[in-house]
């Protein structure tokens, strides 16, 4: 979620890791255009001995990191907005693995114009 109300997602239907994160953070980068702040929680992938290096690179661009105090989702907008998705926007009932997908890129397609976020 950006300070500016946009959302940017890439859709990964497998486990991330430490490689996607930085792949994310680049194609973040490219989609900003200019020096980012990211906030992050503590998730241990955010902080990997292998993506360091990939990290100074990013960092060299303008990318800065904050990591949030540890335990603290309340301060985190998507663990808020997942929370919406999950208990307000998407209907309860019984998904396979492609209904579900295609439910969850309704709504984040629809981020900003169909489905909104107030804090």
């Amino acid at each position: 979620m950006l300070s500016t109300g946009d959302l940017f997602s890439v859709a990964i239907w497998q486990t991330t890791n430490s490689l996607f994160f930085t792949g994310f953070l680049g194609l973040l980068m490219n989609y900003v255009g200019k020096p980012l702040t990211v906030i992050l929680d503590n998730a241990s992938f955010h902080k990997a001995k292998a993506i360091q290096p990939m990290l100074k690179v990013l960092a060299q661009k303008g990318l800065s990191l904050y990591f949030l105090p540890p335990y603290s989702p309340e301060l985190n907008r998507i663990e808020k907005f997942w929370h919406k998705v999950k208990y307000e926007l998407m209907e309860f009932k019984t998904r396979n693995v492609k209904t579900l997908e295609e439910d969850v890129c309704k709504i984040l397609d629809g981020f900003g114009k169909d489905y909104v976020m107030t804090f």
